[in-house]
């Protein structure tokens, strides 16, 4: 049973990642991301059920169309694994943190569902450069939903004014970059994701996963500068990824061992 539950999460998370994998391709195409057959785009043909297991079909085909050849995008079993590997961790952390079973349960939902919105965002900003709105507006509805459910499982309002402050205060700096920029340093959707990310985090997680997107992104940026002659100081780069992997950080227990549950009071 040991094994066999992280196992389990595991393809579950799979799962979940093959179909994020299609929301990030169909997402403001005009196409349902839970109707149709997935095709190749080059020869148009409809994808067999053996075709799209997760990793393994694209092992299995060497990244390639079964009957074209066209080098597949190694996007999707990337997102496959990135999702299998958060969902396994976020496991293991909601054992370490001791809830009881119960909370164990919606904690690990929770956290599961959060890390897969924010997975999409992550791929959608890196592909398109635009963080969606209607992404930015679901994690805010699970983080306020969080905030209230905490306040009222614990009947008590004590840190309730510290929580909802947390999301603005930790987009301030975002939105002070925006704002002397005229947006040319730091995007909107920027200041929005952190808005909620100071929700879910709250103010002491948050103000850490602020320093540490900052140096993420300023290594990055020099690598880039460095390494590549298409990147210039003048480049757009997407900062939303980094939000996210300082927000994975933080919530995994590298920089601080508090939980979503636990951060606001």
């Amino acid at each position: 049973m040991i094994i066999f539950l992280p196992l389990f999460i595991f393809g579950l998370g799979l799962l979940v990642g093959s179909f994020l994998g299609v929301v990030i391709v169909r997402f403001h195409t005009g196409r349902s991301i839970v109707k149709g057959r997935s095709k190749c785009d080059r020869c148009n043909r409809t994808l067999e059920w053996y075709e799209m297991l997760p990793v393994v079909s694209f092992l299995a085909l060497r990244g390639k169309c079964r009957t074209c050849k066209l080098h597949l995008s190694f996007q999707h079993p990337i997102v496959e694994l990135c999702v299998a590997i958060s969902f396994v961790l976020l496991y293991i952390h909601t054992i370490l943190l001791g809830l009881p079973l119960a909370l164990s349960v919606l904690y690990f939902i929770f956290s599961a569902t959060v890390a897969s919105v924010l997975i999409v965002v992550f791929a959608y900003d890196l592909k398109h450069k635009i963080i969606p709105d209607r992404l930015v507006y679901i994690l805010g509805a699970l983080s306020l939903g969080m905030i209230a459910f905490v306040t009222y499982t614990a009947h008590s309002f004590i840190g309730l004014g510290d929580a909802l402050i947390a999301g603005p205060l930790v987009a301030t700096p975002f939105f002070l970059i925006w704002l002397i920029s005229k947006g040319r340093a730091m995007g909107f959707g920027d200041v929005k994701l952190a808005l909620v990310l100071g929700w879910l985090l709250g103010i002491r997680a948050g103000v850490v996963m602020i320093f540490v997107s900052f140096w993420i992104g300023g290594i990055v940026g020099l690598f880039l500068l460095a390494l590549s002659k298409k990147h210039s100081l003048k480049s757009e780069i997407p900062f939303a990824p980094f939000l996210i992997i300082a927000t994975a950080l933080v919530v995994l227990g590298s920089l601080t061992q508090y939980s979503f549950l636990q951060l606001w009071f």
